[in-house]
C-alpha cells in the first residue's frame, strides 16, 4: 500500500512520515534535504528554479522506480509526492517569472511521460496549514537555507495547494488542518490518521 503525505514547506510532511514508518514498521521515502541546488535557489530564485525542480523531479522518479521494484505487501510512505513538485512548486515558480515558458514546458513533458507509468497514492494525507503555523514551524526547526523564505511566496504556495486539492488532484485523500489538528502533541490526530490508513489496508 503506497501512502503519500503532502503538504507546503513546515507543514510536518517529513515529521509525521517517521511517526508513521515508525508505527507500522514500514518502508519510507524523505524528502530529499541535499539537494544541491536548494542554497543557491533561496538566494536566487530565477537563476536556479529550473535545476531545482529538474533536480527535486529526478530524485522523485528515482524513488518511484525503486517503490515499483520493491513491490512488497507492507505499507510504503512517500514524504511529498511528484504531483506536488509540478502542479505547486514548478508551476508557481513560473507563474512568478522565475521559470522561463521553454523551461516549464520541457519539465511538464517529462512529468507527464512520468505520472502516465506509475501508479497513482492509494491515500494522500494533505497536511493543511496557515502561513502563520508553516512560519512557526519553520522558524522552530532552524533549517538555515529555509531562513529567508518570504512569507508572500509561502502564501502563493498554499493558494496552489488549494487549488490542487480542491479541483485537480483525483484520489483518495485525508486532510489534516494542522492549525487545530497537531498529531505530535495530540495522540487522538495520529490515531485517527492511522484508523484510516488501517480500513483502507482491511479493503485490500
Amino acid at each position: 500500500m503506497y501512502i503519500a503525505i503532502a503538504g507546503n514547506i513546515g507543514s510536518g510532511k517529513t515529521t509525521l512520515t517517521q511517526m508513521l514508518t515508525e508505527r507500522y514498521k514500514a518502508k519510507a521515502y524523505l524528502e530529499e534535504s541535499n539537494n544541491p541546488y536548494i542554497g543557491d535557489f533561496y538566494e536566487d530564485m530565477n537563476r536556479w528554479s529550473f535545476n531545482l525542480q529538474i533536480s527535486f523531479l529526478g530524485s522523485r522518479i528515482e524513488q518511484t522506480m525503486d517503490m515499483l521494484a520493491d513491490n512488497g505487501s507492507g505499507v510504503i510512505f512517500q514524504d511529498r509526492t511528484i504531483y506536488e513538485d509540478a502542479h505547486i512548486f514548478a508551476d508557481n515558480l513560473h507563474e512568478m517569472g522565475l521559470m522561463a515558458s521553454r523551461d516549464i514546458e520541457t519539465y511538464m513533458k517529462i512529468f507527464r511521460l512520468v505520472t502516465s507509468l506509475i501508479p497513482r497514492p492509494d491515500l494522500l494525507i494533505y497536511l493543511k496549514a496557515s502561513v502563520p503555523t508553516l512560519i512557526s514551524q519553520i522558524r522552530k526547526r532552524g533549517r538555515a537555507y529555509e531562513m529567508n523564505i518570504d512569507e508572500a511566496y509561502l502564501k502563493r504556495l498554499n493558494g496552489k495547494y488549494n487549488h490542487w486539492i480542491d479541483t485537480i488532484y483525483e484520489g483518495d485523500m485525508l486532510v489534516i488542518d494542522k492549525d487545530h489538528e497537531d498529531f505530535v502533541s495530540d495522540a487522538s490526530v495520529f490515531e485517527r490518521i492511522c484508523a484510516r490508513i488501517d480500513a483502507l489496508n482491511t479493503q485490500r
